[in-house]
């Protein structure tokens, strides 16, 4: 791994990655290696295959940024842009503490970036001791301990960049996440609730539209929340609920579920299931683990959700079918009680749901629960384009040619609810038979051309635009498909590596988007349409005209 030298500046490093481009585009058999060795996307590859990519910008920055051990450009152009702070101390410490937290702390959409601040304290070794709030965050405890004997009040006060009580300081540090500094964000936790600290301190959130001047205090983050919510540490969840801490504090529960050891440690001291939305969330999982826990322990399956666009659905089981949940979720659910015979607001049984979704595994433990429902001509039309299955959907609509267009808007729904849960193939079958494109549905009443780029299809969204899916189209939160590329472009939902939001960029590019470039006033921002966004630096260079993100303009 090669090694930053002192004095890291980002424009020689840009410039490092025009030249390996430029190499790369002229053949040369060093700077194809070092993409082979370094680049996901070339990994185990002949140079032939290399060559073939067509590389870019964004890939050689990515190159580089690996070279030097971060995860990506922007890991690295992070670095290199606090670490050039290093003359003015106040300005490197407000910048590292950005990254060593994430957006609900700070007051921005961004998450944190504990590599990148580890990283800069490996180079930067005094911060911790000439700021007690880079302590907390990196887990110093001799200088929190200086820090309570030379002022015990200061334990709870919250103060620093981020106006944070030290607890809270300690546990929502992204750090945490890191084993080598996990045990020591652990130390001082202890260290601080030994010494009086509240085990309930809290902030209010901060997350935009709220910021950090003005913060949601009706949404409270609590030192609980930040140990099993955001760092989800069985050690440090412990320890902070041993020593008095809330576990109704309206967000641990539902944030613990990935973390199953967290959960249990809620529920054992006290935490409630009921009103938290914590069975929803389990059905976002995959796994059914965490919703077999939570049913274990006083969990309704037959609980409404309180607000939000999945009351489409009106009980867990009906959500559950509805997003495809495996037969083992179903059959938790059915043995806690869940009604067989639920029907969602617009009618829709809960075996009939099942057949539209194509799930006939699910739709037989339904009827073995005692629900066997009749389904109409609608029904089975849909049920057929769930399945993806073209021919028997063909078949109906021969004999009733108004399908799909006389179909309600709740069945409508399905052609985005697909998008939202993967299933390509039923989409374009959908579409094929003549589906409204622009339908909305999914947890937040979208388009499936949004819900294809929020997933980073870009097979999909290639044919959606194809077949006059239009990106101005809105979703629920009230912004448009570029809008949703910029979000997913920055948080990745899919996670893995599995999204291309390259690929859908250069869909949208190429169906017709307006002419677009780099905002004068700020080069972080693209200019679309009259508008400002801003998306991760390699979906913003595949927005971008091919004459800005050559080799020599970047």
């Amino acid at each position: 791994m090669k090694t930053l030298p002192p004095k890291v500046n980002l424009d020689h490093l840009k410039k490092q990655a025009k030249e390996l481009l430029r190499l790369y585009r002229h053949g040369d058999a060093t700077a194809i290696a070092r993409f082979i060795e370094f680049l996901p996307a070339a990994a185990n590859r002949s140079p032939d295959a290399v060559i073939a990519l067509g590389l870019r910008l964004h890939d050689a920055q990515s190159c580089i940024a690996r070279e030097y051990g971060f995860a990506s450009w922007a890991d690295l152009r992070l670095y290199a842009e606090t670490h050039a702070l290093q003359g003015d101390q106040a300005a490197l410490i407000r910048r590292w503490l950005g990254l060593a937290y994430s957006g609900d702390v700070v007051g921005t959409f961004d998450a944190g970036r504990p590599r990148v601040a580890a990283q800069l304290l490996h180079d930067h070794p005094g911060l911790p001791t000439a700021d007690v709030w880079v302590a907390c965050a990196a887990g110093h405890v001799d200088v929190i301990a200086r820090a309570v004997a030379a002022d015990s009040g200061w334990i709870d006060r919250p103060g620093g960049p981020l106006n944070l009580p030290p607890l809270v300081a300690v546990t929502h540090s992204y750090l945490g996440k890191l084993p080598e500094f996990a045990e020591r964000l652990r130390e001082c936790a202890r260290f601080l609730l030994d010494a009086g600290a509240n085990p309930n301190d809290r902030i209010g959130n901060r997350y935009p539209p709220a910021s950090l001047a003005s913060p949601d205090e009706s949404a409270a983050l609590s030192a609980l929340y930040g140990a099993a919510g955001v760092n989800r540490d069985p050690v440090l969840t412990e320890m902070l609920l041993t020593a008095g801490a809330d576990p109704n504090d309206g967000e641990s529960l539902y944030h613990s579920l990935e973390e199953p050891a967290c959960t249990r440690l809620l529920l054992k001291h006290g935490a409630r299931v009921g009103g938290t939305n914590a069975l929803y969330r389990a059905l976002d999982m995959p796994d059914p683990a965490a919703l077999e826990l939570l049913l274990a322990h006083g969990g309704d399956p037959n609980e409404p959700i309180a607000a939000g666009p999945v009351t489409a659905w009106g009980t867990p089981l009906l959500r559950a079918i509805a997003v495809r949940r495996s037969p083992r979720h179903i059959a938790a659910l059915l043995a806690a009680g869940a009604d067989a015979h639920a029907r969602t607001p617009a009618g829709i049984s809960a075996y009939g749901l099942a057949m539209q979704t194509g799930l006939q595994e699910v739709a037989d433990l339904l009827r073995a629960a005692g629900a066997d429902d009749a389904l109409s001509i609608e029904d089975a039309f849909v049920a057929a384009c769930a399945h993806g299955d073209l021919a028997e959907a063909q078949r109906i609509q021969a004999r009733h040619p108004a399908l799909p267009g006389s179909l309600p808007a709740d069945r409508l729904r399905l052609l985005p609810d697909t998008a939202a849960w993967g299933s390509a193939d039923a989409v374009k079958v959908m579409v094929k038979l003549g589906w409204p494109i622009a339908a909305r549905g999914g947890d937040w009443d979208a388009t499936a051309l949004n819900h294809a780029v929020f997933r980073g299809d870009a097979e999909l969204t290639t044919f959606l635009l194809a077949h006059g899916a239009s990106w101005r189209e809105t979703h629920g939160f009230g912004a448009d498909v570029l809008g949703t590329l910029s979000w997913a472009s920055f948080n990745e939902p899919t996670g893995n590596g599995v999204g291309d939001w390259i690929g859908c960029a250069r869909a949208l590019v190429a169906h017709g988007l307006p002419a677009i470039q780099r905002d004068p006033a700020d080069p972080e921002r693209l200019l679309i349409d009259g508008r400002r966004m801003q998306f991760s630096e390699a979906v913003a260079q595949a927005l971008l005209p091919a004459d800005l993100t050559a080799p020599d303009r970047d």
